[in-house]
């Protein structure tokens, strides 16, 4: 075997051991081949092989979903990244970044109201009923 091509079977992975390079199961990479964010590689000698460079390419798949992008944005992401389009990429990022800003309010919100009714409901009276059911079983009028 020259050393051309066994450099180039050692950059070859099978889906096992790419699956365990990028720290995800193979049936991940299965899913991402039919949403089209990674390639189906060719069979060769009966088994398909892939470039160690998918584990990188999966383990931004992953971070990205973390960070709340869509497969199809992340697919979107990829597009762009071919295409070295910095701008339509940093749209995207400033769109996600913008529906976090949005979740952290409702969030911040969300935290100022559960904490008004624990106050509320440690001040009842124990013969009142409890403001914090009661507030969840009539809404008030803004909602």
């Amino acid at each position: 075997m020259s050393a051309k091509s066994a450099k180039s079977d050692q950059d070859q992975l099978t889906i096992g051991q790419l699956a365990r390079a990028a720290g995800v199961g193979v049936e991940t990479i299965r899913y991402y081949q039919r949403r089209a964010l990674l390639p189906v590689p060719q069979t060769s000698s009966g088994f398909r092989t892939y470039p160690t460079a998918l584990a990188e390419r999966i383990r931004f798949i992953k971070r990205a979903q973390e960070l709340g992008f869509s497969l199809d944005e992340i697919g979107h992401l990829l597009m762009l990244e071919e295409c070295n389009d910095k701008s339509a990429i940093r749209d995207i990022a400033q769109d996600r970044l913008t529906q976090v800003r949005s979740k952290l309010a409702d969030l911040r919100q969300m935290e100022s109201m559960l904490s008004q009714l624990i106050h509320a409901c440690a001040a009842a009276s124990q013969q009142a009923q409890c403001p914090i059911i009661e507030a969840l079983a009539h809404p008030s009028p803004d909602n």
